[in-house]
């Protein structure tokens, strides 16, 4: 019973960790005006603060957010790879597949 519940749990972090890398990328997407994503980027000029400038702000704390808890989780399930353990190793490949295969469509939504 342990080892199927320390597979299930390597399953979910792995999804958790797609899951996270597809938020990621919905976030930028929406930080990001379709023009600014296009053209290259200019310089802010000094001294003039513009008002996307605090939204852009936020959306740069929130993809650190993010970015630290994906670290974490992918080096849980590095760690638990680590283990040697064959099942372990399947369950965060199963993982990483589903994960993959649920977000991937909503990352066109956002």
């Amino acid at each position: 019973m342990g080892m199927v519940l320390s597979v299930l749990v390597i399953l979910l972090l792995s999804m958790l960790y797609e899951a996270i890398k597809m938020g990621k990328a919905v976030l930028l997407r929406r930080a990001l005006p379709p023009s600014l994503s296009q053209d290259p980027l200019l310089e802010p000029e000094e001294g003039v603060p513009s008002p996307t400038q605090g939204r852009w702000f936020q959306y740069h704390v929130g993809q650190t957010l993010f970015h630290v808890v994906q670290v974490v989780l992918g080096y849980m399930v590095m760690l638990a790879v680590m283990s040697y353990n064959a099942w372990i190793f399947l369950g965060a490949i199963a993982g990483s597949t589903l994960g993959y295969f649920v977000m991937y469509p909503l990352l066109g939504r956002g």
